[in-house]
């Protein structure tokens, strides 16, 4: 199992720091084949947060993010709290399969779509509402991609900036995620933080070696990596929690 558990998180890293996603989606998707969705999830707090705090602070000018998504963050709190869905651990409802489409879907119009539209004007009025819809998913799945992950997108923000903000928007939602594992246990399913940190080594390997992979790709080839990996996680997801592999 530890030798899973390292393998998994080595390449949930090296997504991470290539793409800046994807440490909840491969590591959700993978572990889930040996254990339960919640006992996966609890893996997850110690290293998602700590890569999320090296992706978030390596760039500097947090504060400043911080003001400029703020509204975001609040919404992303907001439905971690009070999630329209069922919850992860106490409900025979997987929405694991529906993300998963969703993300293969938006990885193919990021991919073939000639411009993204730019929806940064409404920022406003769209942050909150995908702030809830984001933190909701994230109690109800593990994961923190839709909608947020596409909406940052059509803010035409630069490479390094998007890099940042998903730093920012994952460092919340585990957290959050974090919180409500504490808070809502599932009999015989203890949180293993010792586990969890062992996980942590191999992440931030992997994650290093992604960065490192990063820094050297152009930009547009970067975009398309970003989408190919959203198109390569959504399939797994959808096939996996559909029983197809």
């Amino acid at each position: 199992m530890i030798a899973f558990v390292i393998a998994v998180f080595s390449l949930a890293g090296l997504i991470k720091g290539t793409i800046g996603l994807g440490l909840p989606a491969v590591s959700m998707g993978l572990l889930t084949m040996l254990m339960s969705p919640f006992q996966a999830a609890t893996l997850l707090i110690v290293p998602s947060i700590l890569t999320n705090f090296w992706q978030l602070f390596a760039e500097g000018h947090v504060l400043q993010l911080i003001r400029r998504f703020w509204l975001l963050l609040l919404g992303i709190i907001v439905g971690s709290v009070w999630s329209i869905f069922p919850t992860l651990g106490h409900s025979e409802f997987h929405s694991e399969a529906l993300l998963g489409g969703m993300l293969a879907l938006y990885g193919l119009y990021g991919l073939f779509a000639k411009k993204m539209p730019n929806l940064s004007r409404h920022a406003t009025w769209l942050s909150p509402i995908m702030g809830y819809l984001g933190g909701a998913l994230t109690v109800a799945t593990g994961v923190v991609v839709i909608p947020v992950v596409p909406y940052l997108q059509t803010l035409h923000l630069k490479r390094d900036e998007l890099v940042q903000a998903l730093g920012l928007v994952f460092t919340t939602s585990t957290v959050c995620l974090a919180i409500f594992l504490q808070q809502n246990p599932v009999e015989g399913m203890p949180i293993d933080y010792t586990m969890s940190a062992i996980a942590l080594i191999p992440a931030l390997i992997g994650m290093w070696c992604g960065k490192k992979i990063r820094s050297r790709i152009p930009e547009q080839t970067f975009r398309s990596i970003f989408f190919m990996g959203l198109i390569a996680l959504g399939s797994y997801m959808l096939l996996h929690q559909l029983g197809w592999i």
